[in-house]
């Protein structure tokens, strides 16, 4: 398992089946906060649920697809972050998380997704870092515009929540050239 310290008080660190019943007992108790924009933790809230999920996950990472970490804050996990996808044909990732519910607007998200764009370009070597938002989510729209993503488009159509069916907001970052590579 690895840990990369972001901040004094953010760091990630990379899932491993210990996680399960900390991200249970997480879920369950917000479950309704979360199920507003994911479509997953009506679905996935024991422990042997997330021990699935973990174990896929870190199969996944073995592979380079993607890499799935939780979010610690103050030393307690309290959300997950993920490369949910990474394409080494495209060198392009796209950047998911959640949090709890009692730990927004501290900045930590944004932190999160600042620090994956950084790990993506200097040390995976992709060009492109993309996320994808509901498109009345407005936190994580305004996520992606404070790390300085531009809105590429609308996709419709994109996901079922509940009996809900979403647009998303793409948003993507391009790394800039530096002279080496001109």
């Amino acid at each position: 398992m690895f840990t990369e310290k972001i901040d004094d008080e953010l760091s990630l660190a990379l899932v491993q089946e210990s996680f399960a019943h900390q991200y249970a007992s997480l879920v369950c108790e917000q479950v309704d906060y979360l199920s507003k924009w994911l479509a997953w933790p009506t679905h996935c809230q024991s422990e042997q649920d997330f021990r699935h999920f973990i174990q896929r996950v870190l199969h996944e990472y073995a592979e380079g697809k993607s890499m799935t970490c939780a979010i610690v804050y103050h030393g307690e996990i309290v959300g997950n972050c993920s490369f949910n996808t990474i394409n080494y044909d495209t060198l392009s990732a796209e950047v998911g998380y959640w949090l709890s519910q009692r730990h927004q607007g501290k900045g930590i998200v944004t932190r999160i997704v600042n620090h994956l764009i950084n790990k993506a370009f200097n040390d995976l070597g992709m060009v492109k870092v993309q996320l994808s938002a509901a498109v009345d989510n407005q936190p994580s729209r305004r996520v992606a515009e404070r790390v300085g993503m531009t809105l590429e488009g609308i996709l419709t159509n994109q996901e079922k929540i509940g009996e809900r069916i979403l647009d998303h907001a793409i948003y993507g970052i391009k790394k800039k050239p530096t002279s080496d590579t001109l």
